[in-house]
């Protein structure tokens, strides 16, 4: 959809311009992760998608659709939509043709570098307007800023979440990070509001991990960031299947249909199979055991897929003691594993899987669900390395701005030459989530080397 750029806005930013007071010249504002009442998982925001957003909105939409345009034609678009919707006429816009006239956009951003993580309450970004004529473009660009920056922010930061956890838990169960990187794999795409969510979401995610099933997301990273899949990896995968290739073969091919997978169309290397279309229990305890020759003889890992289920009980068992179950259901999945392949005992004694297995799990895990399964492997004596976790839209695409209480808001003008710090800070908010920041910010590292801030500049 190619919606003007001109009409990207609430409609109540087209009439705040001659709301201003007269002679005003600058508009600074702030954009501040308010709070973290509705994500109390973390005490900071990852920034994320700032690049992204000057790239494609302010240059290249403004470029292709505003100022490479012909004047009359974009004034007589924007015209001909506000007069029919908002019922101006005439309809202001002397100040769009000034601005085709000057030929780009009078902003200056000052930001956070991205990938920091920024507490809760600190400002991330900063924006005013560099030409007195264009005071309200800042402002104007509000509504474009926060609805693209705030998803990038939010998923960048449930990432940022899932890989605290997962190190915390391999340095506990393993003494060390290595394979952290593949154990959160993205598989959101298909549950996420539309391609463009889902692949700004995915390239968050990859500021934690590089295990992801959102291909768009490699993409964007090497459009917007400078990535280069030839120099370095930016995103990677394994072959899979999926149910409508098991139902294919029908249930009673499924163990044969895993040897022809293991023999003839992956010899070698990682594959996961999804091992639920008709009966979990009998793979793991059946099929499993009868290929274990085949499985261990391979140079490569067969990754198990449950996909239905409690998952805490399908991965680590009803039965919660180690040794204790007598049924496939009541060990779980792993301690099946490692009935039926072994592996090795770790320097801090944790068992770890034969490097031939192993399970990803990626139905309804949430930072919470995770994080009880990994409590739960570890009391049965596993290490986290065992599990890799398949992260879907439950997790991103449950969160909203709200979730860190995104604003962007005014907090410095320039009226005839004189600046006056501004704020809001309503009676009514009991919270006092809403109060903004007061005149210009400087955001700098105390002698702690935490992010902080002070307000009050002019």
């Amino acid at each position: 959809m190619n919606t003007p750029v001109t009409l990207l806005a609430d409609f109540y930013k087209l009439s705040h311009r001659e709301q201003y007071p007269a002679k005003t010249e600058n508009i600074y504002s702030v954009l501040t992760p308010r709070s973290n009442e509705r994500a109390q998982f973390s005490q900071h925001v990852v920034v994320f998608g700032i690049q992204y957003y000057i790239k494609e909105y302010l240059i290249r939409r403004f470029n292709e659709g505003f100022f490479q345009k012909p004047k009359r034609q974009v004034i007589a678009d924007y015209q001909r939509f506000v007069k029919h919707s908002l019922g101006l006429d005439p309809v202001p816009v002397a100040h769009l043709e000034a601005l085709h006239d000057l030929g780009y956009l009078p902003i200056k951003i000052s930001a956070l570098a991205e990938g920091t993580r920024a507490p809760i309450k600190v400002p991330v970004l900063t924006i005013e307007n560099t030409h007195p004529d264009f005071f309200w473009l800042s402002s104007y660009l509000e509504t474009t800023m926060l609805n693209t920056l705030w998803l990038p922010m939010t998923s960048a930061t449930v990432a940022d979440g899932y890989r605290r956890i997962l190190e915390s838990f391999s340095l506990q169960t393993t003494g060390g990070v290595e394979g952290v990187d593949f154990q959160a794999h993205d598989f959101g795409m298909r549950g996420m509001s539309s391609e463009m969510t889902s692949t700004v979401s995915g390239a968050a995610h990859l500021l934690s991990f590089l295990g992801s099933d959102t291909i768009p997301a490699g993409c964007f990273h090497e459009e917007y960031y400078e990535a280069d899949c030839e120099k370095a990896p930016i995103i990677m995968s394994i072959p899979a299947t999926e149910h409508s290739v098991m139902c294919a073969y029908g249930e009673d091919s499924e163990q044969e249909l895993f040897r022809h997978l293991l023999t003839d169309v992956y010899p070698k290397g990682f594959v996961s199979v999804v091992s639920d279309s008709w009966d979990f229990w009998r793979v793991v305890g059946e099929y499993l055991p009868a290929l274990k020759s085949v499985i261990l003889g391979r140079d490569g890992r067969l990754v198990i897929r449950p996909d239905s289920g409690v998952p805490e009980d399908i991965l680590c068992g009803t039965v919660q003691e180690f040794g204790k179950g007598q049924t496939p259901e009541e060990k779980g999945l792993i301690e099946c594993l490692w009935d039926t392949f072994g592996g090795q005992v770790n320097d801090l004694g944790y068992k770890v899987l034969d490097p031939h297995i192993g399970a990803i799990y990626g139905d309804s895990i949430t930072l919470e669900r995770a994080q009880l399964i990994l409590e739960r492997l570890a009391a049965k004596g596993f290490a986290s390395s065992n599990v890799v976790f398949g992260i879907g839209s439950r997790s991103y695409q449950s969160m909203t701005r709200d979730s860190f209480g995104f604003a962007l808001k005014a907090t410095s003008v320039v009226i005839d030459g004189q600046e006056k710090a501004i704020f809001k800070a309503p009676k009514t908010d009991k919270g006092g989530t809403k109060k903004s920041q007061k005149g210009r910010v400087r955001v700098y590292r105390n002698d702690q080397g935490q992010l902080t801030y002070e307000a009050g500049h002019t």
